[in-house]
């Protein structure tokens, strides 16, 4: 069976552009891999994508490509109520540093969230098959209006899930973390960990951000597994790696 790999680049939106376009070239050098593309269509509140065209050209490029969008949530910030237990204060607030959109929101939240989000994004004639949660952080609510969601796929960070009948596949994802310096640090001996334990693995998956782009060692760190999994894996898509497109 070949091996495969994913490549996700995720926050994609006209705040975090200019670092996406350095990840983007970076994969460039390695021959435009397809990739998945977990745009948000109002980051942050600070503008909606399909409001610059010069952005929605370049990811129409990237389709044109075999990129795919995925949903990656509508404003990517935790704005449900307040964590009401220490364990989840630390989940939501520490961890994920408060953006995990999704992580508590009721059915009715969730369902108003992505039907809005992924109505943006086909609006622009973008086949949107997928999504991913912030953080990947969904609440039980989330999991129930992504069932009756036009969507037909998402994604843990363990697994990719085909909506229709909760098809699992096993596909960890493998990313930094760059939010502090002891996280950098430690994120690159995780990361050569994770390469390792891997490896035997038939699909694994890169979770690229655009912070990742501000760091030339967390660059560089990407470039040598880039070139490492290429070698080894054939890239795909997450529609692809589950069939469902």
């Amino acid at each position: 069976m070949t091996r495969r790999l994913c490549i996700a680049l995720h926050d994609v939106a006209p705040a975090t552009w200019p670092q996406c376009e350095k990840l983007l070239a970076l994969m460039d050098e390695f021959g435009q891999p397809p990739i998945t593309l977990l745009v948000v269509p109002n980051f942050h509140r600070r503008g909606h994508v399909g409001d610059v065209p010069a952005i929605a050209r370049a990811i129409e490029r990237r389709l044109d490509r075999g990129a795919e969008v995925a949903l990656h949530g509508y404003f990517h910030r935790d704005d449900a109520l307040p964590p009401r237990t220490p364990r989840d204060w630390l989940r939501r607030r520490v961890l994920t540093a408060g953006e995990g959109e999704f992580a508590a929101l009721t059915r009715d939240q969730a369902a108003r969230r992505i039907r809005r989000g992924w109505k943006e994004l086909t609006d622009l004639f973008w086949p949107v098959h997928g999504f991913v949660a912030p953080a990947w952080l969904s609440s039980e609510g989330t999991w129930s209006a992504l069932r009756e969601s036009p969507l037909r796929y998402a994604s843990t960070r363990r697994s990719l899930i085909a909506l229709d009948g909760m098809r699992r596949i096993h596909a960890p994802a493998i990313s930094l973390s760059t939010r502090s310096r002891w996280r950098r640090v430690a994120s690159r001996v995780w990361l050569r960990a994770l390469c390792g334990a891997t490896a035997a693995m038939p699909l694994v998956r890169l979770a690229l951000h655009p912070a990742d782009a501000q760091y030339p060692d967390a660059m560089q760190d990407w470039r040598g597994v880039l070139r490492a999994l290429l070698d080894q894996r054939a890239p795909t898509t997450k529609s692809r790696a589950l069939d469902i497109e």
